[in-house]
């Protein structure tokens, strides 16, 4: 029989496991928001700096080393900006890195470079541009209006456009010989290169346009709940092909930035910028179902797989040991987001 003293003492009980456990659900309340998401970036980033010191010393902290990582950061950063938005709508591009390829091979083939050389060098930003929004185009139409699963027909784009790249090259590299598109896109403002103030810009843009304005609410409703964005009177497949131009813009700039910091155009150009991109973008916070998506994150994700790179590089260790670090931080990611998704009760 239960007394009165045996409730109490229960009750008493409770309370203590509740004050007990209430700071460590309110350190889990606190890293599961878009705060706390960023700020456990940050601390990972800082973290690999420490590292980078340790292990490198001056050679990491020194301002050309820097300025290395923010060249490397801005190429795929692009990229990864607009695989955000992709990834946000409940979609995925495995074609990034092809079109990237082809983009850069078409705008410095000889009869490019002639004509900017004729006219102005941004003919070959033109040309980039608006070849990666065709090949988005056509995955975006393919997806939305020919109901294709978007794994299958980005793989088909990754062969397709790797293919056509080969075959405009001749699987040989071009040079790029308009030396003014070389000097402005590969130079420098007051320091600081001429690619990392273009990230910057395509950064800001992105957090813009997916937190400010209605193409960033439609693309959210579209990747939560496609049918209920429907029902809401949202064009969900004329919107799904928008997100896939929008990658494919991207990925001509980044095309662009690429021929400016190489000189050359190749169908090698990209090689496994999509699994770099899509990493980033996970580790920044934004779900693989879609739904949820944040440019800042994506930023930090890019920093800090870029700073990894930089600092097994200094260190002299392989590329297979850099993908084994890669793959298991994508792994943990994932797996955290899982975590605080069925927490929410949300799928993850």
């Amino acid at each position: 029989m239960t007394t009165a003293s045996d409730e109490r003492a229960h009750t008493n009980a409770d309370a203590a496991g509740r004050d007990t456990q209430s700071p460590l659900r309110g350190v889990t309340a606190l890293f599961s928001g878009p705060a706390g998401r960023n700020l456990g970036l940050v601390i990972a980033l800082l973290l690999l700096c420490v590292v980078g010191l340790i292990t490198a010393g001056d050679r990491f902290v020194s301002f050309d080393n820097m300025m290395t990582i923010l060249r490397l950061a801005a190429v795929y950063g692009v990229v990864s900006v607009g695989m955000t938005f992709v990834i946000t709508g409940g979609g995925i591009d495995l074609s990034v890195g092809a079109i990237v390829a082809l983009s850069s091979v078409w705008a410095s083939t000889i009869a490019t470079q002639t004509l900017a050389e004729d006219t102005h060098w941004i003919v070959m930003v033109t040309t980039a541009l608006l070849v990666g929004a065709a090949c988005g185009l056509v995955n975006g139409t393919l997806i939305a209006y020919g109901r294709m699963a978007p794994f299958i027909v980005t793989l088909a784009m990754l062969a397709g456009a790797r293919g056509l790249a080969e075959i405009i090259a001749q699987k040989r590299t071009q040079v790029v010989t308009v030396s003014e598109f070389v000097d402005v896109i590969g130079g420098e403002v007051l320091g600081i290169p001429v690619l990392v103030l273009i990230f910057a810009v395509v950064a800001v843009a992105g957090w813009i346009l997916l937190n400010r304005t209605t193409f960033g609410r439609r693309t959210l409703a579209v990747g939560g709940n496609p049918e209920a964005a429907r029902l809401a009177g949202i064009n969900v497949k004329r919107h799904t092909t928008l997100l896939y131009v929008l990658v494919g813009v991207a990925c001509g700039l980044a095309a662009v930035m690429l021929l400016a910091r190489t000189t050359a155009g190749t169908s090698t150009h990209g090689m496994l910028l999509e699994l770099d991109a899509i990493a980033a973008v996970v580790i920044g916070g934004t779900l693989l179902s879609g739904g949820r998506g944040t440019i800042v994150g994506t930023v930090f994700g890019v920093l800090i797989f870029t700073t990894l790179t930089n600092v097994f590089t200094l260190n002299n260790l392989d590329t297979s040991t850099q993908a084994v670090a890669k793959g298991a931080i994508i792994v943990v990611a994932v797996l955290l987001q899982q975590r605080v998704a069925a927490r929410n009760g949300s799928p993850p």
